[in-house]
């Protein structure tokens, strides 16, 4: 997790604040407990004192299905960065110390968009350790950022530094433009976990198993917005970073442009508010409410869809006005024409004969 460069006075110990319902879920596999412990022992440090800073019964890690919540995790997690002072956690050939990602967060902050910030973050994350490479890519419309392994890291501790270091630079890309970052599909080079349930939960995309890398896929588009955080957020921020590395970022400063695009993509199918849904990964309520953020509907953009469909029928082909209907979701001409003069103000054979007179 990224954390501040020095901790705060009460730094150790679980914070006080009550967990958001969300926080409270217990979602986060025991497995990940499991490698913090071993950490912890390799490092001479008892894994009780840990666990109990977390409120964990020790006893939990021996179920194999057991799950804690997001606020333990961050509990237990940031007492054992503290402890070992290193938020690598065991993972690599040198210890980061306490402070180590809110450098990277701090050296971020000032790109002007959030492509130089991943960059930038990449960049600077292989001065913490030569164990792994961080690298973005932008081919196509779509975005990739990949890990690729340059030692074995220890397998009793590699997922869950694949996991965190993923969740981690998610969190904060998400956080520093003020938008939830879609991902079309992450990657993990091994096989499903046992807990490969909990993994939907922890990225807003279709999750793959033994995949030639690990990364994460995206849009493009959101490497250009501007970053909208200044330094006094940051500082706030990196005192309490659980919200950015477990939880889902709401809000989605593109989803109008990409319900747009999914519309344009898919003209023969019909679209409900629950298939739109689907496709992008999320819910149908949080579809709704996001469309509403950027001051739009979902039924406007299928209109929108459906009169610029209709429009490139009628001027560009010789289809007659009922099969235009019927390509654009009308189950009649009549309701076609009665809702084409509402979107142009002409009727489908005005439309047609401005294109021919042009």
């Amino acid at each position: 997790m990224p954390r501040a460069p020095a901790p705060p006075a009460d730094a150790g110990t679980p914070s006080r604040r009550p967990a958001s319902p969300r926080a409270a879920r217990a979602v986060t596999p025991i497995a990940f407990v499991r490698a913090i412990g071993l950490a912890c022992e390799r490092a001479g440090v008892d894994p009780a004192e840990i666990l109990a800073k977390a409120q964990i019964a020790p006893g939990l890690l021996k179920r194999a299905d057991a799950r804690i919540s997001a606020a333990q995790m961050e509990a237990v997690s940031a007492a054992a960065m503290q402890r070992l002072d290193d938020e690598a956690l065991g993972w690599f050939s040198r210890r980061l110390p306490w402070g180590s990602y809110g450098m990277l967060a701090r050296a971020s902050i000032s790109a002007p968009d959030l492509g130089l910030a991943l960059k930038r973050w990449c960049r600077h994350h292989g001065l913490l350790t030569d164990d792994l490479a961080l690298t973005l890519e932008a081919t196509a419309g779509r975005a990739r950022l990949r890990i690729t392994e340059r030692r074995p890291l220890d397998p009793a501790l590699r997922e869950f530094c694949l996991v965190t270091l993923l969740r981690n630079v998610h969190g904060v890309a998400s956080w520093l433009i003020d938008s939830r970052l879609p991902l079309d599909a992450v990657h993990f080079p091994f096989p499903a976990p046992p807990h490969a349930t909990v993994y939907p939960m922890l990225y807003p995309g279709p999750v793959h198993f033994d995949a030639a890398a690990c990364g994460f896929d995206f849009d493009a588009r959101y490497l250009a917005l501007p970053l909208k955080r200044e330094e006094r957020a940051l500082n706030q921020m990196l005192q309490r970073a659980l919200p950015l590395t477990v939880l889902p970022y709401r809000r989605d400063r593109l989803q109008v442009q990409r319900v747009r695009q999914w519309l344009q993509a898919h003209p023969d199918r019909a679209h409900s508010a629950a298939s739109v849904a689907a496709a992008l990964h999320v819910s149908v309520r949080t579809l709704h409410r996001q469309l509403a953020d950027e001051g739009s509907s979902l039924q406007a953009l299928k209109d929108e869809a459906r009169r610029e469909r209709a429009l490139a029928l009628l001027q560009r082909s010789r289809r007659p006005v009922k099969q235009v209907a019927l390509a654009v979701g009308f189950a009649s001409e009549k309701s076609f024409a009665r809702a084409f003069r509402q979107w142009t103000g002409m009727t489908p054979s005005e439309a047609r004969g401005q294109a021919t007179a042009g």
